[in-house]
């Protein structure tokens, strides 16, 4: 049995925690040594025209956590790009960036050392990494292709080191179109106080220094200077705009040369320091310092990138920069307006929410005035690019007009929805007022007004004047109806109205004179009517109007409303009717009246003759 059972317990799962933390610790240093070394970020696609992404050197990037400052090497293949970062990084050529000495580049794409350096800004701690990017001008590969590397590397860059072998050609120049285009579009924003994106610092550095008597900066101004084009050759002019730019921008770019290191260049990697020229030595340190006073962390829309974020950025910006055949600044602008887009249409509809559905058209289109101008100031306020941001204003008034629709079509349906609410209460109280059980026209105006007046108030927005259209031609119906069934109805309540009379003088109270008035009125709706008047023409005689008048003060009065009280008024009249029969006579309360039936004939005094 080995040591393992012999031991106790405690001093068995203390080894493991050792052994655990040991491993812990050699795959963390794995780990650490495995990004000691160059990862492609970007690489050419199998046409050699566009780039795709590296996942292996995305990962590497991924796991920065503090802000990131890129420093990017560009120029002409073979000039000593790989060379310089390696200089730059204190790293042998076995193990920084790989160099060739063959006639084809040793760089495909973009590439990136794994480990970052950080340095204290301003403060905070700040991740520099390296980039090496593949030359242009090489064998078997487009002009196009060389742009998107180069205009990649600017957008990415916080510090822009153009490599140049020798001296400035007119050819290098025109290789910062791109550049200039981009820093011209966002150079003006830096210079406010709200820094959203600051374009790449700019080195030029001339390796392999031969020429006497002028200074890098003297050489760099004369290359600047304006060439006479009096043949007015189109070539010359885009150069001298581009010349134009680059002195505009002077104070964002720095002018320095390297001189050879060695004369034997092909065996650059072999040597050691102290075999390489002591000048070379000496600027290469005061280039190391130079850079380092350059280093700015990566600002887009207003704020650092870490690791995570700089990758995001990555990936918009190559997808800009893939779209179309040609590489073009506008496509970058659009990727850096795009959440300022959002944030523009974001305020248009907060605005617009507040206007609270439904409303009238005038007032919808008040408040879309209003809130396009809010959008389109802040927009104004912090929208990137001078020359190809009409781009962006365009795309911002389209997607406002299709917000402004789609709350055009939202008020349409909120106000149909109001309205139809409305036109079904008023057609609803309309049929109501139909039906009565003691017909008031009274009654039914003041319903019609109230009704038209809360569709008035209520219905609002683009539906209204439809149904304002189908209110009108419901209530003129039903008020001719009305009125139609109003006569008839009247008539025949009259009718059983005076025959109640007989009976009540009758049977009930037994006053001769009501029972006589009852029947006289019963004869003349009955009778006379239909001898004399037809039915309509009685609705237009004055005596009809006096009797419509008499029975709309008895019905209803803003007091009394006769039909909603009539059935408990019939009922205490029945008690009070009641209470006459049985109580009243008794009480010698109906002698002072009219004779009765029980008249005196019955109480008299005189004897009987047979």
């Amino acid at each position: 049995m080995g040591w393992w059972a012999r031991a106790p317990a405690p001093a068995v799962l203390a080894a493991a925690a050792v052994l655990w933390l040991l491993a812990a610790a050699a795959a963390g240093d794995a780990d650490a040594g495995d990004l000691e070394r160059a990862f492609p970020i970007v690489k050419p696609d199998y046409s050699h025209t566009k780039l795709r992404l590296a996942k292996e050197g995305l990962e590497a990037i991924q796991r920065i956590k503090t802000p990131i400052a890129a420093i990017s090497v560009i120029g002409p293949y073979r000039s000593g790009k790989s060379f310089l970062l390696n200089q730059l990084l204190s790293l042998s050529c076995d193990k920084g960036f790989g160099v060739g000495h063959m006639r084809d580049t040793k760089t495909k794409g973009i590439w990136v050392w794994g480990t970052p350096i950080e340095l204290d800004i301003d403060g905070s701690i700040v991740s520099v990494i390296y980039l090496d990017t593949e030359g242009f001008e090489s064998v078997g590969k487009s002009n196009v292709y060389d742009d998107r590397i180069f205009a990649l590397a600017t957008v990415l860059s916080s510090v822009l080191i153009y490599n140049l072998p020798e001296t400035i050609r007119e050819a290098d120049i025109s290789r910062l179109s791109f550049a200039v285009e981009i820093a011209e579009e966002f150079y003006g924003r830096v210079k406010g106080q709200d820094v959203a994106f600051e374009p790449a610092k700019l080195l030029w550095l001339i390796q392999r220094d031969f020429l006497q008597g002028k200074s890098v900066q003297q050489m760099v101004d004369e290359a600047l200077q304006r060439v006479p084009n009096n043949n007015g050759d189109k070539y010359i002019d885009e150069i001298n705009q581009i010349r134009d730019s680059l002195a505009v921008m002077g104070d964002n770019s720095t002018a320095f040369s390297l001189p050879q290191p060695h004369l034997q260049r092909t065996q650059l990697c072999d040597l050691e320091d102290q075999e390489l020229d002591p000048l070379y030595l000496k600027r290469r340190d005061q280039l190391k310092q130079i850079v380092s006073s350059m280093i700015k962390p990566k600002i887009v829309q207003g704020r650092t990138l870490n690791g995570t974020e700089f990758v995001s950025f990555l990936g918009q910006i190559l997808e800009a920069l893939n779209k179309g055949e040609i590489p073009s600044t506008g496509s970058l602008v659009e990727v850096f307006n795009k959440a300022i887009l959002e944030r523009c249409l974001k305020v248009y509809n907060e605005r617009m929410g507040r206007a609270g559905l439904p409303v009238s058209v005038d007032k919808l289109q008040q408040f879309h005035d209003l809130a396009k101008d809010e959008a389109r100031r802040l927009f104004d306020k912090q929208h990137f690019g001078k020359h190809h941001a009409a781009q962006s204003i365009f795309k911002l008034d389209e997607e406002i007009k299709k917000i402004f629709r789609n709350f055009g079509q939202a008020n349409e349906y909120q106000s149909s929805k109001l309205c139809e609410a409305r036109f079904s209460e008023c057609e609803d109280k309309m049929e109501h007022l139909q039906v009565l059980k003691l017909p008031s026209m009274a009654k039914f105006d003041a319903g019609f007004l109230l009704c038209n007046q809360s569709f008035e108030m209520d219905c609002v927005g683009p539906a209204k004047e439809s149904y304002q259209r189908r209110m009108s031609k419901m209530l003129a119906r039903s008020r001719a109806l009305f009125i139609k069934e109003y006569n008839n109805k009247l008539f025949n309540w009259l009718v059983i109205f005076s025959l109640v009379m007989v009976v009540i003088g009758r049977f009930v109270v037994k006053f001769f004179l009501l029972e006589i008035a009852a029947w006289v009125m019963f004869a003349f709706l009955e009778t006379y009517t239909r001898m004399f008047w037809s039915s309509e023409s009685l609705y237009y005689n004055p005596v009809w109007h006096i009797v419509v008048s008499t029975w709309e003060t008895i019905v209803y009065s803003p007091i009394l409303d006769l039909d909603r009280w009539a059935i408990p008024i019939v009922v205490v009249l029945w008690f009070l009717a009641i209470y006459w029969r049985c109580l009243g006579g008794r009480k010698g309360i109906a002698r002072s009246l009219l004779p009765l039936y029980n008249g005196s004939y019955r109480s008299s005094n005189r004897p009987r003759t047979d």
